[in-house]
């Protein structure tokens, strides 16, 4: 199994099930605050891959809802710059395992990168509730697909 170490906002529930999906599955999750770490424009953008840069933001941020930042017109430098100076514009949650890095929570993806089978039945009943929620968005319900959006989304 592998050990994770997850960076997310303390708190959020969206963040709480996806370690609890981490966990039944064996691995060894070690949860970072994402909002306090000491991030340099490297080590962050070693998190975002190929992704385009729009991907990189929590779209749920007050700035992005207010349309302040508009990730499509932002550029790379500019994007890290601002993540750098307001962490809450940083998708969630970062993922990070030996030297490969991910970012957001996509189930298949992470699946097929180290595995979410449960390690036993008694945690398959949990496993499988939690594969088939939407763990990538706002768990109070709000769709926070990655395409902006100006009507806002979660208020939580």
């Amino acid at each position: 199994m592998a050990r994770v170490i997850f960076y997310s906002k303390p708190g959020c529930k969206g963040g709480t099930k996806q370690k609890v999906l981490l966990t039944a599955a064996g691995h060894e999750v070690i949860p970072q605050n994402l909002l306090t770490e000491p991030w340099t424009v490297e080590r962050l953008r070693s998190f975002f891959g190929d992704r385009p840069v729009a991907e990189w933001f929590n779209l749920s941020a007050p700035k992005i809802k207010s349309g302040e930042v508009v990730p499509e017109k932002v550029d790379e430098q500019t994007a890290l710059t601002l993540m750098l100076k307001e962490p809450l514009l940083i998708r969630r949650p970062l993922l990070e395992v030996g030297e490969q890095r991910e970012v957001g929570f996509d189930v298949q993806k992470i699946d097929a990168w180290i595995g979410l089978q449960a390690v036993d039945e008694s945690l398959q009943e949990i496993s499988d509730n939690l594969m088939k929620q939407d763990l990538q968005n706002c768990s109070h319900g709000h769709d926070h697909g990655h395409k902006h959006h100006k009507e806002g989304g979660c208020k939580h």
